[in-house]
């Protein structure tokens, strides 16, 4: 028997319910909603791996994209910050190895400078920027808590001062510290076995309150839309690049239906 769209909707959610269940802060997609519209948990997070007690963070965004020039690569943040003194954060949740390269760290950099410095405006207003990756494995091997990398002149031995920050939190870390204690949280999947309250809070929200199982859930419902989506603007410049066809001829290949083929054509 066939099985019909609420039988579908029901299966997912049983699917969606189980995943759920055992989502840590180190997966991207629950990360995300701990982030959402909680500066207090970023600021939290930020502190602990900055090292800097007093920062302030006024306005943290999840998903946020970036693309400001034209033909260039787009990048979806995970957490997005600005802090009192207008510095930049861009924190990223790492599971694979391939997406702590260095050069995806130069390009979400690079993406942070071009977002904040408009036309006319002087280099020198340029905000400082920490790039952070938080990666499952330790991707250096040297059993460090958090690997800083900044620039330098190599002739003088002395820091370039250029603003950029970029750090790799080692998310197999453990210890009295307070990053260690951080590390811990992120690797968590139950809210009581948690050290900060604020993390903890927040997990015990979106695990165990029906309106934050609802919200994760209807997130979840989001990702799995746009990851289909995604697939299918792929498909289509597949086939224009390949087969020299028009975004028009490639989705009437694909048999996309008339209604569709507007908003695939504007994220084209």
């Amino acid at each position: 028997m066939k099985e019909t769209e609420q039988q579908r909707k029901e299966r997912e959610r049983r699917k969606d319910l189980q995943r759920l269940y055992g989502f840590r802060p180190m997966d991207d997609d629950f990360m995300r909603c701990l982030f959402k519209d909680n500066i207090p948990l970023a600021e939290l997070v930020l502190r602990i791996i900055i090292g800097k007690k007093d920062l302030i963070i006024t306005e943290c965004q999840t998903q946020k994209d970036m693309k400001r020039l034209v033909g260039a690569r787009s990048i979806c943040l995970d957490a997005y910050g600005t802090d009192s003194e207008n510095k930049k954060y861009d924190c990223e949740i790492q599971r694979a190895g391939r997406g702590a390269n260095p050069h995806r760290a130069r390009y979400h950099s690079s993406v942070l400078d071009i977002e904040n410095l408009d036309i006319g405006q002087e280099f020198s207003k340029l905000p400082d920027t920490y790039t952070i990756f938080i990666t499952e494995k330790d991707v250096y091997g040297e059993g460090q808590p958090i690997y800083m990398v900044e620039r330098i002149n190599l002739t003088t031995g002395k820091r370039f001062e250029d603003g950029e920050h970029i750090l790799y939190v080692n998310g197999e870390f453990r210890g009295e510290s307070e990053i260690g204690k951080l590390m811990h949280d992120f690797n968590c999947t139950k809210a009581d076995d948690m050290n900060f309250n604020l993390m903890a809070e927040r997990t015990r929200y979106l695990k165990e309150n029906p309106e934050g199982v609802r919200e994760m859930c209807k997130a979840m419902e989001d990702m799995r839309n746009e990851a289909v989506e995604q697939n299918i603007l792929q498909t289509i410049e597949n086939l224009m690049e390949t087969l020299k066809l028009s975004a028009e001829e490639a989705m009437a290949a694909m048999k996309i239906p008339d209604d569709d083929r507007g908003k695939y054509l504007t994220k084209l």
